[in-house]
């Protein structure tokens, strides 16, 4: 039973990448993503799902993006390696561990301490050793490591805050899904001496982004 479940598992993977590979034309995201085991970061319940294109639960009203967006998030960012990477909303700990791939250090921060305490012990344990993992609180961000190559925002704003524009360095990349609690577009700032330049790069759906410059609540990812 055990091996049907991870045959099973390991064609939904490959299935699952080669979806992908349509769609992400950077081919380290897509070589890091197939190094990755998403079934290590989703509850077990759901787990035989864990290669399935779609978000899944993982607890506190959350979800694990589905791994097309992931992907389309990440080769956003235009990584080259030597970037310091700032994440809004940690969740699982599954883009955290995408970035830590793609980039020299990364900075994640979780509005619900028990989903960044869990996602620090599965980054951990796993051996992703260039990540932290803090609890943030209402404002957004991490300035005190700021500032940052590239930042990636895994929750919806209505507009892109400037308190994180703020942390992003000259040159750097913000990549965020603006819009309605319903539906957004996910964009890329360009941060430069000119000004802030804008890419729309889709429509999306994400949880809202909560705290001062975002929507008004009490949790989020």
């Amino acid at each position: 039973m055990v091996n049907v479940a991870a045959d099973r598992l390991s064609q939904a993977r490959r299935a699952l990448l080669a979806d992908i590979s349509v769609e992400i034309k950077d081919t380290r995201v897509v070589e890091a993503i197939a190094r990755l085991p998403r079934e290590e970061f989703v509850p077990e319940e759901v787990r035989q799902s864990a290669y399935e294109n779609m978000p899944l639960p993982i607890g506190y009203g959350q979800t694990i993006s589905q791994p097309l967006i992931v992907a389309m998030m990440t080769e956003a960012l235009l990584l080259n390696g030597s970037e310091k990477v700032l994440e809004i909303g940690t969740g699982s700990g599954y883009q955290t561990a995408l970035l830590s791939k793609l980039a020299n250090h990364v900075v994640s921060v979780e509005r619900i301490p028990a989903l960044a305490e869990r996602a620090a012990a599965v980054l951990s344990r796993l051996g992703y050793s260039n990540v932290e993992v803090h609890s943030g609180g209402d404002g957004l961000g991490w300035p005190q490591a700021a500032p940052y190559g590239a930042i990636i925002v895994t929750a919806a704003a209505p507009e892109v805050p400037r308190e994180l524009l703020d942390q992003l360095g000259s040159g750097g990349r913000l990549a965020i899904p603006v819009g309605s609690r319903d539906l957004q577009e996910l964009v890329r700032i360009v941060k430069t001496p000119e000004g802030a330049l804008r890419h729309n790069l889709g429509p999306c759906r994400f949880v809202p982004l909560l705290g001062r410059s975002a929507w008004p609540g009490h949790s989020g990812d």
